[in-house]
């Protein structure tokens, strides 16, 4: 069998729109060639995210206030409930096949739980899983949601690490299960530069994944 490569994009700040359209393009380039897996690292304007298991009163903001906060919603096909993307966050797409040897979806949900722990761990922060729930965890609250999709055992959304995240936001929305939110910035007690903690993800991604050949491609300028 060939060996796959891993094509690591860092997009900067992204609009949610414009992401979604760059997953499905690359999702049916995996599902055709299944030669180049992709892993899209970015940063979106304000946003909430409506996934398949969510309620409709998920989103607390009227819309007046959702004006006000500058914040747009979307639903979307990913699993979960509603979840932030914002300013100082950084969202994870991975959009690999997990044919033929990976074809688990628990597993695959508890490798990008794997990253994110192994990135924690890189800045002595202990972060675990929580038996029924999906993301990682810190004594302080939880620090990363996971929403994914699968067509063909090609994944498309992915996972978002809050760095110097304003969590405020998380006040406007019922996520996952209520638990508290927190961030590297609170928890560290410092901001912390967005690239370092992407170089760390980038590192652990390849690590769990298997990938031996990790590539950048800086062509692909960011939308706002």
């Amino acid at each position: 069998m060939h060996e796959r490569h891993l094509e690591v994009r860092r997009l900067g700040r992204f609009a949610y729109e414009a992401g979604l359209r760059l997953q499905k393009e690359l999702e049916q380039a995996v599902i055709e060639r299944r030669e180049t897996d992709y892993l899209l690292l970015l940063e979106h304007p304000h946003t909430f995210t409506i996934g398949r298991r969510a309620k409709e009163n998920g989103v607390l903001a009227t819309a007046e206030r959702l004006k006000s906060l500058d914040v747009s919603v979307f639903e979307t096909n990913r699993g979960g409930k509603v979840t932030y993307h914002g300013l100082g966050q950084i969202v994870g797409y991975p959009i690999i096949s997990l044919s033929p040897d990976r074809e688990d979806v628990h597993r695959y949900v508890r490798d990008i739980e794997e990253v994110l722990i192994r990135t924690l761990d890189d800045y002595e922060i202990e972060a675990f899983r929580i038996e029924g729930l999906t993301g990682v965890h810190t004594r302080q609250g939880k620090i990363a949601a996971i929403g994914i999709h699968i067509k063909r055992w090609v994944t498309t959304h992915g996972f978002a690490l809050n760095v110097n995240t304003d969590l405020s936001f998380f006040d406007w929305i019922i996520s996952c299960e209520g638990e508290p939110v927190t961030s590297l910035e609170r928890l560290l007690g410092r901001e912390v530069e967005l690239k370092e903690v992407e170089d760390k993800i980038i590192e652990n991604f390849a690590a769990v994944f298997g990938n031996p050949s990790v590539i950048e491609n800086q062509k692909l300028k960011a939308e706002n």
